[in-house]
């Protein structure tokens, strides 16, 4: 980049079991969302079905930011909108959501 600060991508993983296992009820959740995690570098969003345990599933969010950004993912994590999120996954699906951040290494 032209003013010496590099990038970082990531691929956070949002895993959970919903426990009526329709999916159909996820799709305007993730919608509402993109504008939000676009906002924080968001390039794509997907959700996976586990087919050996079909009430299974993981929000894949991969995304791009500024490595200075990605230094401070406490303080966003601790931003009320991403809390707002993370609540409504919470009170949608009755149980945990287990967070996992990864990065690319190939």
């Amino acid at each position: 980049m032209a003013n010496g600060t590099s990038t970082v991508r990531r691929t956070l993983q949002f895993k959970f079991t919903l426990p009526a296992g329709d999916p159909s009820q996820l799709a305007p959740m993730m919608q509402a969302a993109w504008p939000f995690i676009e906002a924080f570098g968001g390039k794509r969003m997907r959700l996976l079905r586990n087919v050996d345990d079909p009430a299974r599933f993981v929000q894949e969010i991969e995304y791009e930011t500024h490595e200075s950004i990605e230094l401070n993912r406490q303080r966003i994590a601790g931003d009320l909108r991403v809390q707002a999120y993370l609540q409504g996954w919470r009170s949608l699906l009755g149980g945990t959501v287990e967070i996992d951040v990864y990065q690319d290494v190939s």
